[in-house]
């Protein structure tokens, strides 16, 4: 997909999903979070047009919604790649070389850890434990665990995704 493509379909965002769920939860006050939480199950992350939406349809000020999207990690302001790619640098997966993974992800994607590549195939973070110590080194991709990595297996793994 194209930058301009990418653009397009952000403008084409369609909104009757959010509207069922403002619908859902117009009588509950102080019903942001789960909102905003089910937006970004539809979405996939919160664009500007669903948060001023939601501010609407739930008569709260644009600038509380922000509040809230900023303050919890789990909301993301920025479209995030179809596959997400979570490798672990806890100390077990750091002290067996995720670092190294890092390092060759980081090559083979073409992008910083915490960014998404420009046609929106994948976003790389890294994170400091998946409770996983046991597979050290180990990464998340999309909702699958792979284990006893080494560089070589998570470029294999990353280049058998769509």
């Amino acid at each position: 997909m194209t930058e301009t493509e990418a653009v397009v379909e952000q403008e084409m965002l369609d909104l009757a999903p959010l509207h069922e769920i403002l619908e859902e939860y117009k009588h509950e006050k102080g019903a942001v979070i789960p909102v905003l939480q089910k937006a970004q199950g539809i979405y996939g992350w919160l664009p500007a047009e669903v948060m001023e939406a939601i501010a609407r349809g739930m008569n709260v000020p644009l600038s509380q919604i922000y509040g809230v999207v900023t303050f919890y990690a789990q909301f993301y302001l920025t479209r995030r790649g179809r596959h997400i790619i979570r490798q672990c640098d806890g100390t077990a997966c750091h002290v067996r070389g995720a670092g190294r993974i890092i390092d060759i992800m980081e090559k083979e994607l073409n992008i910083k850890a915490g960014e998404t590549t420009p046609d929106y195939r994948a976003t790389y973070e890294v994170v400091y434990c998946l409770g996983s110590c046991g597979l050290a080194p180990v990464a998340m991709v999309d909702n699958n665990v792979v284990g006893h990595l080494v560089p070589e297996r998570m470029v294999e793994v990353v280049r058998e995704l769509d």
